[in-house]
Parts: C-alpha cells; sequence; structure tokens
C-alpha cells in the first residue's frame, strides 16, 4: 500500500511512500515533473498508517509511523546525512479503531527542545462503529477532533433488524480534553475532510450522492449533489461516494480535489461572502485508477498513489 505524505522544510518539498516493509523518500523534479529516489529503508515491519505533522513554529515536518505490533515512531529526516533519525517511540493499545477506542496522544517540546509526548487521553465509547476521523482546524483554539460513528447497542439485541433499520449515523466532535461532546446525525456518511482553518472553517461530509459542507458555527449545512458520469445514468440507485481527497492551501486561497470509488477526480471549492460558505463548486478534473492517497505538491504537481495503476 502506498501513501504519498508531505515533508517540507524551508527549501524542500519532498514524499514519503510507505511500501508495507519499507519507506521511500522521493524528490520530484520541478521542472519535469518527474520523481526520484533518494532513500529506501526497511522498517522491519508492517506499515499501518503514515502521517505529517508540524509543531507551531517548526520549520520541518515529522513523521509518525504507525506499526502492526502497535508500535508508533516518530522520525525526522536529515538531508546532510540522508537518514531518517528516530524521535521517539511509544507502544499504544489502538488509535482511531474501527470499533470502540479512541486515544489521543499530545506531543510538544522540552527547554532542550526534544520532542516529547505526552500520556494519552481516551474516549472509548462501547458498541460503536467508527467511519472515519479527522482533526478539525481550530487555528489556536482547543483542538477538535470529528468523528463518523455509528451505535450498534440497541441493534445488536433486536432478532428483527428493526432497530438497525431505525438507528442513525451520527457526526461527533470531541475536543482535546473531552470535556464537550457535541453530535448531530448524518445520513450514509462514508468520509470527512477538514476544511482549513480561518475563515470559513469546518468540515466536508461525503455521504452518498451528496457532499455537505458543515459551518461549525451558527450557520447552516450547504449540501451538493456529486455530479454523475453519462454511463451511470442507466442505474440510478448507483451510489457515489469520496473515497480519496488532497487539500492544496496557499496563502490566500484553498481548494480540494476529491476522488470517488469509480475514479473520478473533483477540484472542490467553496464561494463565500463576507467570510460566509455560500455555495460549494464541484468541477470534473480527471479519472485515473482509484488511489489509496494523493498529495497536491508546491511547485504545481498532483501526485497520486495507487494499489491498482502506476504512482
Amino acid at each position: 500500500m502506498d501513501l504519498p505524505i508531505e515533508t517540507s522544510g524551508t527549501k524542500m518539498h519532498d514524499i514519503i511512500v510507505s511500501r508495507g516493509q519499507s519507506l521511500e523518500l522521493l524528490r520530484p523534479d520541478p521542472n519535469t515533473g518527474k520523481v526520484h529516489t533518494m532513500l529506501t529503508v526497511e522498517v522491519f515491519g508492517i506499515i499501518r498508517s503514515l502521517m505529517a505533522f508540524r509543531l507551531t513554529g517548526g520549520i520541518e515536518d515529522c513523521l509518525v509511523v504507525g506499526f502492526d505490533s502497535g508500535q508508533i515512531v516518530i522520525l525526522e529526516y536529515v538531508p546532510a546525512k540522508n537518514v531518517f533519525e528516530k524521535l521517539l517511540t511509544n507502544f499504544f493499545l489502538i488509535m482511531g479503531a474501527i470499533e470502540k477506542q479512541k486515544l489521543v496522544y499530545i506531543l510538544n517540546r522540552d527547554p532542550e527542545s526534544r520532542l516529547t509526548i505526552f500520556s494519552l487521553l481516551g474516549a472509548h465509547e462501547s458498541n460503536t462503529l467508527v467511519y472515519h476521523m479527522v482533526g478539525v482546524d481550530e487555528g489556536f483554539e482547543n483542538t477538535m477532533f470529528a468523528c463518523l460513528k455509528f451505535d450498534y447497542e440497541e441493534a445488536e439485541t433486536d432478532p428483527t433488524g428493526e432497530e438497525a433499520i431505525k438507528t442513525q449515523q451520527t457526526l461527533a466532535f470531541y475536543e482535546l480534553d473531552f470535556g464537550l461532546t457535541m453530535s448531530c446525525e448524518s445520513t450514509h456518511a462514508n468520509f470527512l475532510v477538514s476544511v482549513p482553518g480561518g475563515k470559513p472553517s469546518g468540515l466536508l461530509i461525503c455521504s452518498e450522492k451528496y457532499l455537505t459542507y458543515k459551518n461549525l458555527g451558527d450557520k447552516p449545512d450547504i449540501r451538493c449533489p456529486i455530479p454523475r458520469c453519462r454511463n451511470y445514468l442507466d442505474d440510478p440507485e448507483r451510489a457515489m461516494i469520496f473515497v480519496c481527497s488532497a487539500t492544496h492551501k496557499t496563502k490566500s486561497t484553498f481548494f480540494f480535489l476529491a476522488q470517488t470509488e469509480q475514479g473520478d477526480i473533483f477540484k472542490i471549492t467553496l464561494e463565500t461572502d463576507d467570510d460566509v460558505v455560500t455555495e460549494i463548486k464541484l468541477k470534473y478534473f480527471d479519472s485515473i485508477p482509484v488511489s489509496n492517497s494523493m498529495c497536491v505538491l508546491k511547485t504545481g504537481f498532483l501526485f497520486v498513489a495507487s494499489e491498482f495503476g502506476n504512482q
């Protein structure tokens, strides 16, 4: 499985790709768009998750790697040595599991600027399935997470199946200290996209056939149908869902690229009036093999990692 990750220093913009049991650093040529392998490292384990992050005030990204053994490792790329250096290692039970467990770790720096990790916080819920979970960009406010979940407690004890039909999927928001939890109903959603902070901010909720913008304030939701190709119209019951997305943000604007399970990619923009979102616009971009992950580079290229086609 390939997972592209942006790792940005002051003058570099590279891609980290997971190949199951190895990490590969790719460097794109801004003139041709071709990528060159700079470093390949065997990790002697199976990589399950990969994410880049940058602490407030930092100038370089670090890499969080999750393994099937229950271990998370934080790595930093050192260009002068062309190596990944391990900054932290920790074990966890599970993070954002399909069922029940949800854990949060807080990262910071000590007075010597060394990376530190605090004890975990949990928001476990029995009899709950998690569809998707993302961090909500709240700027310097309390950190918040959004979670699509389904409570199956009553459905599990009902042999008739009626409770399973009646039970609604919910979208829940959790603050970092979990002192506040908000929930609202969601219909057949499968995927969340965090809208960059400032004004506007919020979430894009990807559901069957529809895309919804949810403002975290008091503004109403905005809904937009997902366009369908002509050959899909023969089957009106065929659902369209987004399975992958990439966010491109500059100082003045941002947009999203989202791919359906049929491989169609759409460019998504939010129209605003006085910093209030008024409309969602979707424009067809291209059709390629369904990807695991997409990454828009600062040089204007789109990197796509796919299990069933060329990257």
